[in-house]
């Protein structure tokens, strides 16, 4: 009988040591094994070819974190924005509860209707344009084939990618004329509701500016109410506090007397100023943080860009010094153009109808094409 050569048999037991370590990696569950290949195809990519550099080489490292962060901005879009709607609610709530009662009660005839009038104005506006910035498509570059012109493939969706359209990490694919994910509406900005993001930030500027403005006495006489409760209650701890009610700084001064059986600051009292304080520290801090993002957009609708395209034409104009030359804009119309284009207005009235009142009319472009050519006149007509 004859025997088979040591090689022979090395290579069988080579065989069958491989084919059990396939199998036991075969049944490791899918995200493992979908996770390790995702990771040998990182290391893999910093020696793909000589063109390599740094950047390759952060994107590469990073990508876990990118993609961590985008997946849980996915998830967790709902809850900011039920954390937006909790917040504004507590706000009305406060309000209406408190200062309505207040300013009935204190204000001439004249300066109630202005608030509420201003008031409910200001918050039709705030509820209309985030209602349809968060539920509007941002707008999407079709499927199918067509003779729409593009200006690149985008690498993830395997798609041709019109003029300023981006891919979105987070949506996971493709957005006309993409400005930013926002995790506050749970959408996209880009084409389509670009201008009811700009207006909601405008308007919930406005609002909290005028909360903190109008409510600042109000705070005021809250918190030193507050700290004279503290300071009075550790001294003579259950002695009744004079003129701390609700109508503190509202009504003239009334000086503590603790011979004199006077009103005790109760729980309802606390409650109240403790809600007037949580009202103007939220308003000032959301109209601060909001106000200056809403006027760096003003910036940009002012130079016919997105934020991206920022990013974009900052690198382009740097580029084009090194040669001597001037990178221009070639969606900048003009200041005035770019707002008319941005907000719609084709005529005078428009500037109250489509601006100022909640209006739901398209876009100026379809978000597939784009003029691109030097303006030397208005666009729309005044």
């Amino acid at each position: 009988m004859r025997r088979c050569p040591s090689s022979v048999l090395h290579l069988m037991r080579y065989v069958r040591l491989r084919s059990c370590a396939r199998r036991g990696k075969n049944r490791l569950p899918l995200w493992i094994r979908e996770t390790w290949s995702y990771i040998k195809l990182l290391v893999q990519s910093l020696c793909f070819n000589s063109l390599t550099d740094s950047d390759v080489i952060f994107d590469s490292i990073f990508e876990p974190v990118f993609w961590t962060v985008d997946y849980v901005t996915r998830w967790f879009g709902m809850v900011f924005v039920c954390l937006v709607v909790i917040l504004t609610t507590s706000i009305l709530v406060i309000a209406y509860v408190v200062l309505l009662p207040l300013i009935l009660n204190t204000y001439s005839p004249p300066w109630i209707a202005w608030h509420i009038c201003y008031g409910h104005w200001n918050l039709i506006m705030i509820a209309f344009h985030y209602y349809k910035a968060a539920k509007t498509s941002p707008g999407y570059p079709p499927m199918e084939k067509n003779d729409t012109p593009f200006v690149s493939v985008c690498k993830k969706c395997i798609m041709p990618k019109p003029a300023r359209t981006h891919h979105c990490g987070i949506c996971n694919r493709c957005i006309l004329k993409m400005d930013h994910h926002c995790p506050w509406l749970n959408n996209c900005v880009g084409h389509f509701n670009h201008r009811y993001f700009f207006s909601f930030c405008l308007f919930m500027t406005l609002g909290c500016v005028y909360c903190s403005i109008s409510g600042r006495n109000l705070f005021l006489d809250a918190y030193s109410a507050l700290e004279r409760f503290k300071h009075l209650d550790m001294e003579k701890p259950g002695v009744p506090v004079t003129g701390m009610g609700l109508l503190i700084g509202l009504l003239p001064t009334v000086q503590t007397n603790y011979q004199t059986p006077a009103p005790a600051y109760t729980f309802k009292d606390k409650v109240i100023n403790k809600s007037i304080i949580y009202m103007w520290v939220l308003t000032s801090t959301v109209g601060v943080a909001l106000g200056a993002l809403t006027i760096w957009h003003a910036i940009l609708i002012s130079r016919g860009e997105t934020s991206i395209e920022r990013h974009i034409n900052s690198k382009e104009t740097e580029r084009m010094a090194k040669w001597g030359k001037v990178y221009k804009n070639p969606f900048n119309y003009g200041k005035l153009n770019n707002w008319k284009i941005f907000f719609g207005v084709e005529k005078r009235s428009h500037w109250v109808t489509r601006v100022l009142l909640p209006s739901g009319h398209t876009p100026h472009s379809d978000g597939l094409t784009w003029s691109i050519f030097p303006i030397k006149k208005d666009l729309i007509p005044v």
